[in-house]
């Protein structure tokens, strides 16, 4: 703007300039601190989020939760046999990661697991895999055991004793348990010798394992009562005895030789009643039918099992106390 020249002088008017600044209302008001405070605040909720992790988890839980945020099919695909880096084999997804080239890494045979689809024939033989082997047995065990079953209860003789007999599935096969109680005993107290009944329903279990392939296991259970001079009879030559005689009357039923695997007996170390050592409960017989052992190629028949020789000790007189 121009302000008045003085009067009588010949000066120009000044000129005065005013620069009026918008100011940004103190800077407050802006948006770019609010982001890094959102951001400061969020690392700080993921880091103290992080310290109760680790101060409320096991080492367990821990090592699970750092799986889960691993990429581990990328590094499964890296590390493993057969696999010439990334993505140099198979599709990154597939169940068998093996380069599809002859200078391939690793058996196949030898690396890949039976069960993860490599073919029935894959590292077991041309007889099927193990798991197919191991069902077949179980659902041979299954027809034995109910048809034992049917067999004792058809049996008017035979039905008294359904209750002593237990058929239970083990990971190691089917056991058949023979049971005695306060009321009967399988065996003359004190002897090795079969009652009758008990003779005759032994026998009956003969006959169903007769046909069977499966390998044999008889084990010998006494309860822990003890005799008056272990050095003369005790319970680890009572059981074994027991074990023998049973298996000899499965063999006169037609078990045959081979079949037998294993002959023991444990004495009391072993009680079906844990806290009563002495309950007559404890004293029984265990017939085992076990797993096929894997055999790769073919097998001559009458060498399918290789049976170590039973040491039994049986005593030459049998003990007259009660047992």
């Amino acid at each position: 703007m121009a302000a008045r020249a003085p009067h009588g002088s010949n000066q120009p008017p000044k000129i005065i300039v005013k620069k009026i600044f918008i100011e940004g209302h103190g800077g407050h008001h802006g948006g770019a601190w609010k982001v890094a405070y959102a951001d400061f605040v969020t690392a700080m909720m993921a880091f103290f989020l992080l310290m109760w992790l680790l101060g409320a988890t096991t080492e367990k839980q821990r090592k699970a939760l750092a799986d889960y945020f691993a990429p581990t099919l990328v590094e499964f695909k890296q590390n493993s046999a057969g696999s010439n880096g990334l993505l140099n084999g198979d599709a990154l997804n597939a169940t068998e990661n093996y380069p599809n080239r002859a200078g391939q890494t690793g058996t196949r045979s030898m690396t890949v697991p039976a069960g993860a689809r490599g073919g029935k024939d894959v590292g077991t033989g041309d007889k099927g895999t193990l798991k197919d082997q191991r069902a077949q047995d179980d659902q041979n065990f299954s027809r034995a055991s109910k048809r034992l079953q049917q067999q004792i209860r058809s049996n008017p003789k035979m039905a008294k004793l359904a209750k002593h007999v237990r058929f239970v599935q083990t990971r190691d096969g089917l056991r058949i348990d023979l049971v005695d109680d306060a009321n009967y005993s399988m065996f003359d107290l004190g002897t090795t010798a079969l009652v009758a009944d008990a003779n005759t329903l032994i026998g009956m279990i003969g006959q169903s394992l007769a046909g069977m392939e499966n390998p044999i296991m008889i084990r010998g259970h006494t309860d822990s009562l003890g005799y008056g001079d272990p050095r003369n009879m005790n319970n680890w030559m009572l059981s074994s005895g027991r074990a023998e005689a049973t298996r000899r009357r499965l063999a006169a039923s037609g078990v045959p030789e081979t079949a037998f695997d294993r002959i023991e007996g444990v004495a009391d170390r072993e009680p079906m009643i844990q806290d009563n050592p002495m309950d007559p409960r404890n004293r029984r017989v265990s017939i085992t039918l076990l797993y096929r052992k894997t055999a790769f190629g073919d097998q001559p028949q009458g060498q399918r099992f290789r049976p170590r020789q039973p040491e039994i000790n049986v005593p030459a007189k049998p003990a007259t106390a009660a047992r």
